[in-house]
């Protein structure tokens, strides 16, 4: 035979589109020449796999070998196409007999010497490859993450020369069994009794937890915004198991650890690009607002970023997706993240303090502001102050609530919106307001006032309404 045929799969954005390997040998002056699309680490595999097919006690074929990967007209990087095109050179000189090779795919990156190595995207790639009915083999280093896919037979192997010996049949491997991935990340301990004082800054952490809002923390230096923010997670309720593997993708993908079922928390510095942020690239990967996805992103410092960074925000606030655009395709990455934001009231930090300390002048403050734009401002839906503590708050020594017990009420309040509403208070738009939040006329009047004497836009209006309900979910 001198023709093979063989599955594997590639790794776009989120999505693993299918790879058609095709191997032909024929007679001619030895060579191997790779079609369709291959970028370099995919035209490096030619040496890799040609090493590993003879430091594995076969012979490289002294033929004519036109490897085509199809479909020809899809870029394919990476190295995760090593191993489908070793088989499929050996298949195609007739060394390996394999009479159902289309039931399986193959992915993995080869060493010299036969091994293999693991790879990025495998949750992808089995998910997919779950939905087209056939078996999945792989490096062992990626087993645990594959077989986390229901109804999928995975395969782990460590070397080419036991894939070969379970295609002929000659010692078949066993399918891993299906289970929920481990992690070695250490578990998130961080606790909301932690925080001495700020009853207000509290409250504010759980009704923004409470309906999935928007929280931007002001004050001086040293006054618990960052420990506030950090402590969001441990008061949010854990994550499904399915859309503890929708994170856990997206992780994969951008080769990150993550601990399976916790909420991701993305802190991000200030010098952070706009690409760092949304992502990008030649091949699009992740950004910051992907990998807080079901989680929260923290922006410290927030009037310190730059302007261009900050502006590409405000669409993925709204929509909870970024599409990233090429001449060749659009790739949309999910970004359903809480949005956590810190900063002074000023560049010394301590204007409007007590002690009157702050010599910044109104037009410099004026300017600090500014740097953060009004539109960005009017997708916040809390503004809290947080002033400096006390010293006798400081040093008291009974201890917050912890949280625990401020995620029992959380979780009430996250059932309450589900069974009214599908949905938590965040998310509803305009129509949904009108239909599941009903004013009596003395609220009417209160807002109408308000809408005139504060200027409050529509969007203003909506999310006053959002955080209202709210807080009466939590009541």
């Amino acid at each position: 035979m001198s023709f093979a045929k063989v599955y594997s799969r590639s790794v776009l954005g989120l999505h693993a589109p299918l790879i058609e390997v095709e191997v032909h040998a024929s007679q001619g002056l030895p060579s191997m020449t790779i079609v369709g699309l291959p970028e370099a680490a995919v035209r490096e595999s030619k040496d890799r796999v040609r090493s590993a097919i003879i430091n594995s006690g076969f012979q490289f074929p002294n033929k004519r070998l036109t490897i085509n990967l199809a479909p020809a007209d899809l870029p394919k990087d990476g190295s995760r196409l090593d191993l489908a095109i070793a088989i499929g050179i050996l298949v195609a000189s007739g060394q390996l007999e394999v009479n159902d090779l289309a039931q399986y795919e193959l992915i993995g990156e080869l060493a010299l010497d036969g091994q293999l190595r693991g790879i990025s995207g495998v949750l992808s790639i089995a998910h997919q490859c779950q939905q087209a009915g056939r078996d999945l083999i792989l490096p062992h280093f990626n087993a645990s993450d594959a077989a986390c896919i229901s109804q999928l037979t995975v395969f782990a192997v460590n070397h080419l020369k036991a894939v070969c010996q379970h295609l002929n049949q000659q010692h078949p491997l066993q399918p891993m069994l299906h289970q929920m991935p481990s992690s070695d990340v250490p578990p998130n301990d961080l606790d909301l009794a932690d925080v001495k004082g700020q009853l207000k800054a509290r409250r504010a952490l759980e009704i923004a937890a409470a309906g999935g809002h928007s929280l931007l923390f002001t004050g001086p230096p040293g006054t618990g915004k960052t420990l506030l923010a950090s402590r969001l997670p441990s008061i949010l309720p854990p994550l499904s198991d399915a859309h503890s593997l929708e994170v856990a993708n997206i992780y994969s993908v951008a080769r990150q650890p993550y601990r399976f079922g916790e909420r991701p928390f993305r802190a991000l510095h200030h010098t952070a690009s706009a690409v760092a942020l949304v992502g990008g690239g030649s091949h699009p990967k992740p950004g910051e607002i992907t990998l807080a996805h079901r989680g929260v992103l923290f922006l410290d410092e927030l009037p310190e970023f730059d302007r261009k960074v900050l502006e590409v925000l405000r669409q993925p606030l709204e929509s909870k997706e970024v599409t990233i655009s090429r001449a060749a395709h659009q790739i949309c990455f999910p970004a359903d993240f809480q949005l956590i934001a810190a900063m002074n009231p000023c560049p010394c930090g301590y204007a409007f303090h007590q002690d009157h300390r702050c010599q910044c002048s109104a037009e410099a403050i004026r300017r600090y502001r500014n740097r953060i734009s009004g539109p960005l401002l009017d997708r916040i839906d809390l503004h809290i102050d947080v002033p400096p503590l006390s010293a006798q708050e400081l040093q008291q020594q009974q201890a917050s609530e912890k949280s625990a017990v401020v995620r029992v009420r959380v979780l009430a309040a996250h059932q309450r919106q589900i069974q009214r509403q599908g949905q938590l208070n965040m998310t509803l738009t305009p129509q949904q307001i009108d239909q599941q939040i009903e004013l009596d006329q003395p609220s009417r009047t209160i807002l109408t006032v308000a809408q005139q004497k504060l200027q409050l836009s529509a969007r203003a209006y909506h999310r006053i309404l959002r955080v209202a309900r709210t807080i009466a979910d939590l009541s």
